[in-house]
């Protein structure tokens, strides 16, 4: 059954530099990387080495805690380096891809006879069960552990996120196969939620439940909608996936091909022609932002979005997870007197000397700046504004910070993940990093209750 979501709780950030609904081939990039750190708490055992030659969807390395989990190639070609770091961990595979693709033949699949058990093995041996993420902890699924659920949020709300219907139009057929087989895999339902104002192409696939989503950021996070549609509880488990990393596996079920490809939105008041590109996982970066044009030159890469994605420099690849690249100003001035007179250009909760609240639909061109430093929590009650999940979030992040897992447990820790954190974040006036404390405490309770 069916479940409309609103939200009150919450703030949408505007930003210059929205993606045009048009979609442009991205220069082929010449070296793929594939990134360990992208997998939280994956320590990674190599299985291609240096040198060695691959097809797309060979694995590249495997889960040292659990061998059956394969992180495959995103294209053929020679595996040129290892990167390593500190204590010689691995930063990454990079693949010096080949001008004519090759792929590793998985075999077309016809879901609607399969097995559970032979969807889960034919994901793990080809790489695809990474896509798979669970609640709690928000990492890699265990094959061995069903979830009561599974949910895909297929409307993000993020700061100039890609519009999934637009990016998944055409593409009916590979996401039907996708949760055809994952709906095997649960016990429950397969909980889909869409713009309740756009045109999702998951309207009318069968083997879901959709839910209509309304209201500010962040209720386009899975994590409200798990907490809206069925909350977690001590001892269950739900998986999460997103839509574009839904294709990958239709596809492979079709076909028999890990493709990698990714429709990517090129976004942020720095880029001249912001708008989609077609690429694939792990591309050079500077292969999407050069292609778009950049209006400055002391800029900031995220791979992601503002909120949550990966600061890289325009010679960094695009993460494993992520759908949208985005570019703004560096913030490395300073302005004189900044705490102490109107601001009329800056987005906050406060009315205090601000005045966004005046103009809900102006867009700002806003750079990485934090306009002021790091300081002991203050309480100012501005968390619970934007926070839309019955939990006290001043409360959880300082039972993290202080390592108090009892109090975690009671105050909904199974509930969330970093990114549910990054609106209190953005707004917090003692500038905490509030998803790194979040994350921290994930990785404490995963260590010390499993």
């Amino acid at each position: 059954m069916s479940k409309d979501i609103r939200i009150r709780k919450g703030l949408d950030i505007k930003l210059v530099g929205e993606a045009e609904k048009t979609t442009a081939n991205a220069t082929r990039s010449n070296v793929y990387a594939v990134k360990p750190d992208d997998f939280h708490g994956i320590i990674p055992k190599v299985i291609a080495k240096q040198g060695s030659e691959v097809k797309a969807g060979d694995p590249l390395f495997h889960s040292k805690t659990n061998e059956h989990i394969l992180f495959p190639s995103p294209v053929s070609g020679e595996v040129v380096e290892i990167v390593r770091g500190a204590k010689r961990k691995i930063l990454a595979f990079k693949i010096l891809a080949d001008k004519e693709q090759q792929y590793v033949d998985y075999g077309a699949k016809d879901v609607s006879q399969m097995s559970a058990e032979a969807i889960t093995s034919h994901l793990l041996a080809s790489g695809c069960w990474p896509f798979i993420k669970r609640r709690p902890y928000d990492v890699i699924a265990d094959p061995a552990v069903a979830p009561k659920a599974i949910f895909v949020s297929a409307y993000d709300t993020a700061p100039l996120a890609a519009d999934y219907d637009y990016v998944l139009a055409g593409k009916e057929e590979a996401l039907q196969a996708a949760v055809t087989a994952l709906s095997k895999l649960t016990s429950g339902a397969v909980h889909v939620s869409v713009n309740k104002k756009g045109s999702s192409p998951f309207a009318g696939l069968a083997n879901i439940s959709v839910h209509q989503l309304s209201g500010p950021h962040p209720v386009g996070n899975v994590g409200v909608q798990i907490a809206k549609i069925d909350p977690i509880n001590k001892g269950e488990v739900v998986w999460t996936i997103n839509p574009q990393d839904l294709v990958v596996i239709g596809e492979l079920l079709l076909t028999g091909k890990f493709n990698a490809e990714r429709v990517v939105a090129l976004t942020g008041s720095s880029v001249k022609k912001p708008q989609y590109f077609v690429s694939k996982i792990g591309a050079e970066v500077s292969s999407v932002v050069y292609d778009g044009g950049v209006s400055d030159t002391n800029i900031r890469v995220i791979s992601g979005n503002v909120l949550t994605g990966d600061n890289v420099k325009p010679d960094g690849y695009l993460g494993y997870y992520h759908n949208s690249i985005t570019v703004i100003p560096e913030g490395d001035d300073y302005e004189f007197f900044g705490w102490n007179k109107p601001i009329f250009n800056k987005i906050s909760p406060s009315r205090a000397l601000t005045f966004s609240w005046l103009f809900p639909k102006k867009k700002y061109d806003l750079n990485t700046n934090t306009n002021g430093e790091h300081r002991a929590f203050v309480v100012t009650g501005n968390y619970e504004e934007v926070f839309p999940m019955d939990i006290y979030p001043l409360q959880l992040l300082k039972a993290c910070a202080v390592k108090d897992l009892d109090a975690m447990e009671q105050l909904g820790m199974y509930e969330v993940a970093p990114e549910d954190f990054a609106l209190t974040e953005f707004i917090c006036v003692s500038k905490q990093p509030h998803q790194e404390i979040i994350r921290e405490g994930l990785d404490l309770m995963l260590k010390e209750i499993g």
